[in-house]
């Protein structure tokens, strides 16, 4: 996406005020809603057909519901980021989006200053959730994961500065903390993140918080 074009969103949802509200905020702030869709089937066309950079996908619709479309659509190539929204900040479902490769949730009764800073971070590949607000989601639904799950990684190809960088990050450290725990500067501590990531082919530090926890790099508490 060049820097002059549009930021492209496609809204999910099957209650038209919700998507009604968020075409609003986000239209406000110069993104461009290509398109909305009312089920997971509709959201599913709607991204074929327009190719959007961001998602906002409901998890609770009608027919086909959030997480099987997250999961048809990330599995495309070249997929947008998908945010998961949901009524309740612990939903039973988030943390299998995340591992689909969702990168992060919003609860819908989001502040539009959060919505559209949410939005374009994720669209830059940034995490999406605060640090807190991740480990509490992954602490509370994630277990142990079996050599075959979805999400497993070898951590052997991680450098041992690596490993203590991603222990920090799925502990609930920023950049900033990392890099003053480590005493390290921020630059670094983004090279080192961009390179677990590469590593053990993970799309966004969402995803890599899920697999220091599947792996028992960090265990919960």
């Amino acid at each position: 996406m060049s820097p002059l074009e549009p930021l492209r969103v496609v809204i999910a949802d099957d209650q038209a005020l919700v998507r009604a509200g968020f075409r609003m905020i986000l239209t406000a702030d110069g993104m461009d809603v290509v398109a909305e869709a009312e089920d997971g089937a509709a959201a599913i066309d709607a991204v074929r057909r327009t190719a959007p950079d961001v998602v906002l996908m409901d998890i609770r619709m009608p027919n086909v519901d959030g997480i099987e479309a997250a999961r048809r659509i990330l599995a495309g190539d070249d997929p947008p980021r998908v945010i998961m929204l949901t009524t309740f900040d612990l939903d039973n479902y988030v943390y299998s989006a995340l591992g689909l490769g969702a990168s992060g949730f919003l609860l819908k009764d989001v502040t539009p200053e959060y919505l559209v800073a949410a939005v374009r971070i994720v669209r830059d590949g940034d995490a999406l959730l605060a640090p807190s607000i991740t480990r509490r989601l992954v602490e509370r639904f994630t277990t142990p994961g079996p050599p075959d799950s979805p999400l497993h990684r070898d951590l052997a190809t991680l450098t041992p500065r690596e490993r203590e960088v991603l222990t920090l990050v799925a502990q609930g450290l920023s950049n900033v903390e990392v890099a003053g725990r480590l005493f390290l500067s921020e630059a670094t501590v983004k090279t080192h993140v961009a390179r677990i990531l590469a590593k053990l082919g993970l799309r966004d530090r969402v995803q890599a918080v899920v697999v220091a926890y599947e792996t028992r790099l960090v265990t919960p508490g």
